[in-house]
């Protein structure tokens, strides 16, 4: 199964018309909770992995998320009249963070 990424969102593979199944019917405009639902009805399930569920909450645009509107500007700001440093340093260590944590989450069987 191929998925491509179009502008940060992924596109499914879609069933023929005609040959959707009643949990992809019953599903596409439900919240997760119920989608879930739907889906164990059905005899289907889904587990999502910690790491999927962190992404979901990071995806959230609600107002629970925590945005530094001063920092925001301040960026917009240098950015704006061109001030704005990268530190390719700390870019490089995050990166190798980064690596780090996702070949301890392959090596123990989470992703």
């Amino acid at each position: 199964m191929n998925t491509t990424i179009n502008h940060g969102m992924p596109m499914f593979p879609q069933a023929p018309a005609g040959q959707a199944s009643a949990t992809a019917q019953g599903t596409a405009g439900a919240a997760g909770s119920d989608a879930s639902r739907a889906a164990s009805a059905s005899g289907d399930n889904v587990k999502l992995t910690d790491s999927a569920r962190a992404l979901q909450e990071a995806a959230r645009t609600d107002d629970s998320a925590v945005i530094d509107s001063k920092k925001v500007e301040q960026v917009r700001q240098a950015l704006a009249n061109g001030t704005y440093q990268v530190n390719p340093g700390r870019i490089a260590d995050r990166m190798l963070a980064l690596d780090a944590q996702i070949a301890g989450s392959a090596s123990t069987g989470k992703a």
